[in-house]
């Protein structure tokens, strides 16, 4: 027995049609994406910050230098600061801002205290970090990003998505208690972005702390 053909814009015609596949992506492995996705982080936020990027070669356990140029720096008209990065997707999709459900509130006159994260560093890298007084100030950036690299980047014509964010911290004067890595926590509060860089920047220039 023949059966019809569908006619144009019949029911055939409107199933929809099957995704496309995946794109090919490279095998380079994850930890190295993970590194050239915070650089370009970093490099989006010191343009729009109006600041310069040096990166030290060969690297001394400091990955960044980045300058400033403004006239209202008190000794220099520009100043430098140095930036260790790190990234992770250990943390989930972003670290955790809101207190747990039903968390007994403050007694009255305390102050809430900041949402943080918890991040590890090898005792070398946060002796280098915590290391005062220093002539150039130095800070921790840390990128979380989801675990898949489907999810780090979206593109359109209006904007550009990199998922999720980084945000800093001064670690001088912290102490090193683990025995080989310590556990630090960073604000959530401390969004790394051009704002937060000149901010930065003219503490510095003003020659207080990051």
């Amino acid at each position: 027995m023949a059966f019809p053909r569908p006619e144009p814009g019949g029911l055939l015609s409107e199933l929809p049609e099957p995704p496309a596949p995946a794109p090919a992506r490279g095998s380079l492995a994850t930890t190295a994406c993970m590194e050239t996705l915070q650089i370009g982080y970093l490099h989006a936020v010191a343009a729009a910050a109006g600041c310069s990027l040096a990166q030290p070669f060969p690297d001394h356990g400091i990955d960044w230098h980045i300058s400033h140029t403004a006239p209202g720096h008190a000794v220099d008209d520009e100043v430098t600061i140095k930036v260790q990065l790190k990234c992770t997707y250990q943390l989930g999709p972003r670290p955790a801002v809101q207190p747990p459900p039903r968390a007994p509130a403050p007694p009255a006159g305390r102050p809430v205290p900041a949402p943080t994260f918890a991040f590890t560093l090898d005792n070398g890298h946060l002796a280098k970090l915590a290391r005062t007084p220093v002539a150039v100030h130095r800070i921790l950036v840390v990128m979380i990003v989801p675990r898949s690299r489907d999810d780090w980047l979206r593109a359109g014509h209006d904007s550009l998505h990199l998922r999720h964010c980084c945000y800093w911290t001064n670690l001088a004067g912290h102490p090193v208690t683990g025995r080989q890595r310590t556990t630090v926590r960073i604000p959530a509060t401390r969004v790394f972005d051009d704002r937060a860089l000149c901010e930065i920047m003219t503490r510095v220039g003003a020659g207080g702390r990051p």
